[in-house]
This record gives C-alpha cells, structure tokens and sequence, in this order.
C-alpha cells in the first residue's frame, strides 16, 4: 500500500513515534487524525504539520482504552478526510515495574497496549472487508518477541500485542485487511526518557533498553514503518538484530533464558 491519498488515524500522536508517523504520513501524501490522550500535545503536533502541510492534519485528544473515543476518531476521520484506510495502534504505556503492580495498573496496560487495539480493530475490520482493503499497524515492541527486563506488566502486554497482529493478519489477510507489526528496541522517546533523560539512567527499563543496543530517533522508526507498509511486510524491525535474538531464543530457550538472567545481573537489577 502507498499512503499517498490515504486518510489515517495514529493514537498516541503527541509526541514520540507516534508524532513522528504523522509527519512521514503527511509527507508522503496522507491525511492524518493525530489522536494522544494529551490533547494539547496532539494539537502542537497538528499545528506543526498543518504549519508545513495545510489542513493535512486533524488533532484529537482520545483516550483509546474507552471505545466510544475510538468510534469519534474515526467520525473524525469520516467527516473530515474520507474513510480511514489505515489505523496506526501506537499509544502505549510501560506501567508499574515487577511484582509491585497492583490489579489497576494491570488493568490499564492491558487497556491501552492490547485492548485499544482489539476495540479499534473491532470497529474498523468489518468495513475494510466490505471495501476490499484497509491496513492496521500495531506499535508493539521488540518485548513483545523477546521479553522486557524490569517491566512485567510491559512485557505481557506487548506479547499480547504481537499476538493479536497475527491473528489478525491470518484472520483477514485473505479478505483485502492488511496489518503489520512494528517490534523496535530503544527509541529516544518519552516513553523510554519517562520524561527526564538523566533520571531514566537509573530506571531498570530504560538501562535494559539502551544498553541491549542503538536508540533511534523516532523520524528513523517512522521511515522504515513506511517503506515496510510500502511492501506490506507484517514484521517491522527498525533495529534488525532483533531478528536474530528472536531465532536465538526460539533456537534453545533455556540457554535465552539464562542469557537473560545474566544480562538482568549484568545491569545489577
């Protein structure tokens, strides 16, 4: 698929990745409701690219764990650009560290990494097989092929998120939906920084993270998510040797495993 003359919707849209996908998508053609839980990010975002790109980009704030917010960003979408062709399931959330989450931040990971996908899925998949085509890209992380250090709460939900791209991909792929999956290691994002660079050497995630390889920047996850739409590839792996650990660890899992153990004790976690 080439997104030119495409209407898109992108959550978490404020900043990161996500802010990032919007302005490729515009450069290359597109039409994007930039959607982020903040609004007021999502509206610089917007004014950004609208600054660049006139009237390319509508900002929305939505909460994508209600699906009533889903359903108005795609009204959005509708009522502004034309029917959506292709819905980017970026927001996400790393949540409580460990043992130490407690049943709501369970619940709210789930919410916004795996659930806000199926919601979103669940309103825009029967009208893609009615027209024959449409494709959905779920932001999930190279955790959810590997594992997350530190994060258990990161770690299932991005497994559930790559499992359910593939249902997806083999549920619909022959009735004109496609879908991708995009596993990136460390991007200099918030997410990654939680908002203070200095302060993120010491958190257990992001030193797992940036010590396991390169941080890209988000412009440089964005281009490689959009020449692998480009040639409807369902696996996006901007930091290739995630490939390789994934045979790794599906070649002998007990020897990833104690590989992980020594690494966890490497970072003195």
């Amino acid at each position: 698929m080439q997104v030119s003359g495409k209407v898109a919707i992108v959550t978490g849209a404020g900043r990161g990745i996500g802010a990032a996908l919007v302005r490729a998508l515009v450069a290359g053609g597109a039409r994007v409701v930039a959607a982020d839980i903040d609004e007021s990010a999502a509206k610089e975002v917007t004014e950004r690219v609208n600054a660049e790109y006139p009237g390319a980009v509508a900002g929305v704030g939505a909460d994508v764990t209600d699906s009533a917010r889903i359903a108005e960003l795609i009204a959005v979408a509708e009522r502004e650009f034309g029917p959506v062709d292709l819905y980017f399931a970026n927001a996400g959330i790393i949540g409580a560290l460990g043992l130490d989450a407690d049943d709501a931040e369970w619940d709210r990971a789930l919410g916004v990494n795996v659930q806000a996908h199926v919601r979103a899925a669940r309103l825009l998949v029967p009208g893609w097989v009615e027209r024959g085509e449409g494709y959905f890209i779920s932001t999930a992380s190279a955790a959810g092929l590997l594992t997350q250090i530190g994060s258990a709460t990161y770690s299932v939900t991005k497994h559930a998120a790559v499992g359910f791209a593939e249902w997806l991909h083999i549920t619909y792929g022959d009735r004109g939906v496609r879908v991708s999956c995009l596993c990136p290691m460390g991007v200099n994002t918030e997410l990654l920084n939680q908002g203070d660079p200095e302060a993120a050497a010491a958190h257990p995630v992001a030193r797992a993270v940036t010590a396991a390889g390169e941080v890209l920047e988000p412009d440089a996850v964005a281009e490689v998510t959009l020449a692998a739409i480009a040639e409807e590839h369902f696996l996006i792996l901007p930091h290739p040797q995630v490939l390789d650990m994934y045979r790794q660890k599906g070649s002998d899992y007990d020897r990833w495993l104690r590989g992980m153990r020594r690494y966890q004790a490497s970072l003195g976690l």
